[in-house]
């Protein structure tokens, strides 16, 4: 393994790290990436390491969050410990929408949707659609300013949009955040529940690649994923908190030019690549 390896873990653990928590898809950015640096192995362990550098991701946020998800500490008054335990059952109950269908559509979107066509338009059209709702809503005020005001329906409902980041460069993010903001969630209640449905999706999705392709795992791979899953976590750390003041301020419309721009430029280039190849 050559250190010129090394650096390109390092790099997709950067992109991953800072883009997960962001309403602007990791997918769609480490495709972009993978264009350009691209890891000297096989497709088998490449899908595998981009599924657990996640864990790093994710990982940040257990982190940041743990007191506040944590129902066993000591510190918390009983009826506090009792509202994080319905905390974990919202999420559960959220979760179960895409876990049931990622489960069952897990080959045949791996197969037929990481294409730069359906990545560009998902960026494209959610980014539009966050520009138009922070339009039509600009002088709205959000009816669940709490996430304990988030009842077990809504949970359901936003779980139902959690659905939609199957199809790649949606993001999981993106999808979870308009839609809680549409079932009338302030943006950081939209965010913070969004950051806490990853955490059983993605490992739930770790889990299920780690089976499928373990045989493609070497030792050196292994190093890899680990550099990559450490970076990861240490830019997620700064990605969450920068996301978190970021909406305490402001709006997810520039998220959704951001999200246009980049789905057009992704559009255009694997246009022109494909002419190119042909």
């Amino acid at each position: 393994m050559s250190f010129i390896e090394i650096l390109k873990a390092i790099a997709f653990g950067i992109v991953e790290g800072f883009t997960e928590w962001l309403p602007i898809s990791s997918t769609a950015h480490m495709m972009v990436l993978d264009e350009f640096v691209r890891l000297d192995a096989t497709p088998e362990f490449k899908t595998l390491f981009m599924t657990v550098i996640q864990f790093g991701a994710v990982m940040a946020l257990i982190v940041i969050y743990f007191r506040k998800l944590n129902p066993f500490d000591g510190r918390k008054k009983p009826e506090q410990r009792s509202a994080t335990w319905k905390l974990w059952l919202k999420i559960a109950i959220a979760t179960l929408p895409a876990a049931v269908l990622g489960f069952l559509l897990d080959d045949w979107i791996e197969e037929n949707m990481y294409t730069g066509l359906v990545v560009s338009i998902t960026l494209i059209l959610y980014g539009a659609a966050f520009i138009v709702f922070e339009y039509l809503h600009r002088y709205t005020r959000p009816e669940i300013t709490r996430l304990g005001r988030i009842d077990y329906q809504t949970a359901l409902y936003i779980g139902f949009f959690q659905v939609l980041a199957l199809i790649p460069g949606t993001s999981r993010s993106g999808a979870t955040i308009l839609g809680a903001m549409i079932l009338g969630c302030s943006r950081g209640i939209a965010a913070e529940f969004s950051f806490f449905l990853a955490i059983p999706v993605v490992f739930g999705a770790g889990f299920l690649r780690i089976v499928k392709y373990e045989s493609a795992l070497s030792s050196n791979e292994l190093i890899l994923m680990i550099v990559g899953a450490v970076t990861a976590f240490i830019v997620a750390v700064y990605s969450v908190k920068f996301m978190l003041g970021w909406i305490k301020k402001n709006s997810y419309t520039l998220f959704g030019y951001y999200r246009i721009g980049i789905g057009t430029v992704i559009l255009i280039w694997f246009i022109i690549s494909g002419l190119i190849n042909a």
